[in-house]
């Protein structure tokens, strides 16, 4: 679908700058637009590299199951369903940490992985259980310490300060963050999960 919007924007680009006469204008727009994509998505090369390693390094460290440990209360409570020992709880660990670092080439990957063990527990295959949609609302919601991927891109665009927006974003992922993870909680209400297999059954 994506494909057919952006061939729509497109199509209907070219077609009024040559009513307008202005396709040199719009040439060379697409020429420096994509320049200035480049130069961008190099200047992310270093930082990403920078923040992938930390979370490498952290994972082979056993710094992330420390962490694990510290969070087991927020994660049992957010997530009650998860057994504290099952790989999950590692998988949604590493994917929430990758968030609050802004890492959104690094969340994404952790999140999958996440899900695939999430669904290792689903009873249901084609269906949602209530942790993956926890994952999904707070993972979405994205509440991020340190924007760093978009710290990356304001410096590699030239911003003279890229930091500056850390305080915003705080505040507003953090709103969401509780805003979806409150909605979360309230409509798991409706949708309790389902019972294992065999179970009320008497032999």
């Amino acid at each position: 679908m994506l494909n057919y919007i952006w061939f729509g924007l497109m199509a209907i680009a070219l077609i009024v700058a040559a009513v307008n006469g202005t396709a040199d204008g719009v040439t060379k727009g697409a020429v420096e637009s994509a320049s200035a994509a480049v130069q961008i998505a190099i200047g992310l090369v270093g930082i990403m590299t920078l923040w992938l390693g930390m979370m490498r390094v952290a994972e082979a460290s056993g710094l992330v199951t420390l962490v694990g440990r510290a969070l087991r209360p927020l994660l049992r409570w957010l997530f009650p369903d998860v057994p504290a020992e099952h790989p999950a709880a590692g998988a949604i660990v590493l994917a929430l940490a990758a968030n609050m670092l802004g890492l959104n080439n690094a969340a994404t990957p952790l999140g999958i992985k996440a899900m695939e063990d999430l669904q290792t527990l689903n009873p249901d295959k084609d269906t949602a259980t209530n942790a993956m949609v926890m994952l999904m609302a707070i993972t979405t919601a994205g509440v991020q310490l340190i924007p760093a991927s978009m710290i990356g891109v304001l410096a590699a665009a030239g911003s003279t300060a890229p930091t500056a927006i850390i305080g915003p974003t705080v505040l507003a992922t953090s709103a969401g963050t509780v805003a979806a993870i409150v909605s979360a909680k309230l409509l798991q209400r409706f949708y309790p999960a389902p019972a294992p297999s065999g179970a009320g059954v008497r032999p």
